[in-house]
């Protein structure tokens, strides 16, 4: 049984590669922003009352959210394995997450920021099929369209150069603390996230098979 947390700052490719090590060795792969979805969309009790919340424009408590990681948790495909996707983000949900379960493996993705920045504001949406396309790393066969459907792909408001530069600084403020609190827990590992997809998989691979 995995256990593991994927941390990383936005664009680091951790929803990518969460979703190979998942599929590759039948783990749930959970992310705090899917979880909220489905709860709400489920109508359960906790997906009301964060529901209650995001329509409010608040923030929902981290509280909340980890009763509603917990309850997801003690599904069947979970209590074979988990990978957290981007979750905890600071040293009071990594603590909590504590109580709630325990954690084999943190992978902690390093990348360079300029990079990151390239990455990020490269990054094109088809508003349509959603598909996510990277005028560098992954163009669309036809400029500026989307190969599914040829409707016009758009960037997102939150990968403008500006706001990404301040999603980069938040990540960094709250991130070298929890870096520390797994570190000295012993189960922190780094992974080099550049390269192609297989390459950073296989870094990752070996960095879970080490036994140290």
């Amino acid at each position: 049984m995995r256990r593991v947390v994927f941390l990383g700052p936005p664009g680091a490719g951790k929803g990518t590669q969460a979703a190979l090590l998942a599929q590759a060795e039948h783990l749930a792969h959970l992310s705090t922003g899917d979880l909220l979805r489905a709860a709400v969309a489920a109508r359960t009790p906790l997906g009301l009352e964060a529901e209650g919340h995001m329509a409010a424009g608040r923030l929902v408590p981290d509280d909340l959210v980890l009763r509603i990681l917990a309850e997801r948790l003690r599904q069947p495909d979970a209590t074979r394995g988990f990978l957290l996707d981007g979750f905890p983000r600071n040293i009071a949900q990594a603590e909590a997450l504590d109580r709630i379960t325990p954690i084999d493996r943190v992978l902690s993705f390093e990348i360079p920021g300029d990079l990151l920045l390239r990455r990020l504001t490269g990054r094109r949406v088809c508003p349509k099929c959603q598909t996510v396309y990277n005028v560098e790393t992954r163009p669309p066969r036809v400029e500026g369209r989307c190969d599914n459907d040829g409707t016009a792909l758009v960037q997102r408001p939150d990968d403008h150069p500006g706001p990404v530069e301040t999603r980069l600084k938040v990540y960094a403020e709250q991130t070298a603390p929890l870096l520390g609190f797994y570190r000295q827990r012993g189960i922190l590992r780094s992974v080099d996230a550049r390269g192609t997809p297989e390459e950073v998989s296989a870094r990752i691979r070996r960095q879970l098979e080490d036994p140290r």
